[in-house]
């Protein structure tokens, strides 16, 4: 095999799903997204007050907003069924906004799925690439409380696959950072509404594409 490239990307690193590279996981091998046992959280006291919770340091408009779900695409006709939902809806100094991605594999049989990242929105921007998701519980360069990201992300070109039992569910945290930036503008997790979007393949992910069924899904969220 040979060594895995690294890509850096500013915004996503949703990879091309015709393509097949490096390591292929399994599910619950490598590339497996974490589950999280804990699906309580509390929530900051987000009553308006009239201040600027950033002490007036953040341009007008961005900084801690709280984030609400406010369109989800239809089901896609594969046996993966994708739902999302709010797990933190606030930017604090502690932790930017949360969502939980679940699939479902609705099916009577086992599913292939891949990208095994995508598929969870790990690394994928909105459809203007100022907004990332990224895996939770991990370290990013990014000023807590600001959560825009200070540099591009590394991400390992390969492509993993994630195996479903018939009616099996599995859950991954994303959480929601700004992008890095190039052009010098100092701005925070910005106000308005954005979209995200991912593809999915089922099917023979190894073969060749006649074997393989895509489908895109998505949602928008909006800040304010």
């Amino acid at each position: 095999m040979s060594p895995t490239r690294r890509l850096f990307v500013r915004s996503a690193a949703v990879l091309s799903l015709g393509f097949v590279a490096g390591c292929l996981g399994g599910g619950g091998s490598n590339g497996t997204p974490t589950n999280s046992d804990d699906d309580t959280t509390d929530l900051p006291d987000t009553t308006d007050t009239g201040t600027d919770p950033s002490g007036g340091t953040r341009p007008s408009g961005t900084g801690g907003p709280g984030i609400t779900l406010t369109d989800v695409d239809s089901t896609p006709d594969i046996p993966i069924e994708p739902t999302v939902e709010v797990h933190r809806d606030v930017a604090t100094d502690d932790h930017p906004p949360q969502l939980r991605v679940t699939l479902t594999n609705t099916s009577d049989e086992r599913v292939e799925v891949g990208e095994g990242r995508a598929i969870f929105f790990q690394y994928v921007a909105d459809d203007s690439r100022d907004l990332i998701l990224l895996p939770a519980g991990q370290e990013y360069p990014a000023d807590p409380g600001c959560w825009r990201l200070d540099e591009p992300i590394a991400v390992t070109e390969e492509y993993r696959i994630e195996t479903f039992e018939p009616g099996e569910s599995r859950s991954a945290l994303v959480d929601l950072y700004g992008a890095a930036r190039d052009d010098g503008e100092d701005s925070c997790l910005p106000v308005g509404e954005y979209h995200f979007e991912t593809t999915f393949a089922v099917g023979d992910l190894t073969g060749g594409d006649e074997g393989r069924t895509t489908a895109t899904w998505g949602f928008s969220l909006s800040l304010e």
